[in-house]
């Protein structure tokens, strides 16, 4: 059980941990926004019995949730890194595991888990006078506030359309033909092309 997946409070969160250390990012599960914990410095990196090393982890950490967004690089990430967390002695799995537990109880401070939905949020996302999440329960003030928003335009929107912005006389003017009396349309000359010279030689009648 050494080398298997670990298992944090939230399952919502990302392993930044290299051949130097142990790191872990953990993220709300509304907006992601992400919390990192410190950095645990691991004892058998400085001793030199790591089996193998991770030279490229941390790039493709950050390559992976930077080109698909948090969601996708969070699970591919757990996926490259348990491939290559197999690879190291019984002795690094052992203190990545502690570390994972003591990063735990440092990220569990900055969340909350909403008695209703059970998602874990930041303080950010958490309506501390309900005790639940603002999806569960949003607060009062920015609910009042998109409300007052939200007549505001409405009361504009019928106002003007009440309004009288335009008061000038809406003509349609059209050409006739001087030869055959019918209109030629709107255009400069006569739709018939034999009374175009015609047309040409007669100034234009308003109807």
């Amino acid at each position: 059980m050494a080398e298997g997946r670990l298992i944090g409070f939230t399952g919502n969160y990302a392993d930044n941990s290299t051949e130097a250390g142990f790191q872990f990012t953990f993220f709300c599960d509304i907006w992601q926004e992400g919390y990192k914990t410190r950095f645990i410095e691991s004892k058998i990196y400085k001793k030199g019995k790591l089996l193998r090393g991770l030279g490229d982890l941390r790039g493709a950490v950050t390559q992976l949730t930077g080109r698909y967004g948090v969601s996708y690089g969070v699970q591919r990430t757990t996926d490259i890194l348990s491939e290559h967390f197999q690879g190291m002695s019984t002795e690094w799995h052992k203190e990545h595991k502690k570390a994972f537990e003591t990063a735990q109880n440092e990220a569990r401070q900055h969340f909350k888990r909403c008695p209703k939905c059970t998602k874990w949020v930041c303080k950010n996302d958490l309506n501390e006078q309900d005790g639940l999440c603002v999806e569960c329960a949003p607060r009062e003030s920015i609910e009042v506030a998109a409300a007052h928003a939200e007549k505001r335009a409405k009361d504009i929107k019928e106002k003007a359309e009440k309004a009288k912005v335009f008061s000038g006389k809406i003509e349609k003017k059209q050409t006739i033909c001087p030869r055959c009396g019918k209109p030629s349309g709107e255009g400069k000359f006569c739709i018939r092309r034999v009374h175009v010279s015609a047309l040409n030689a007669a100034p234009n009648l308003s109807k």
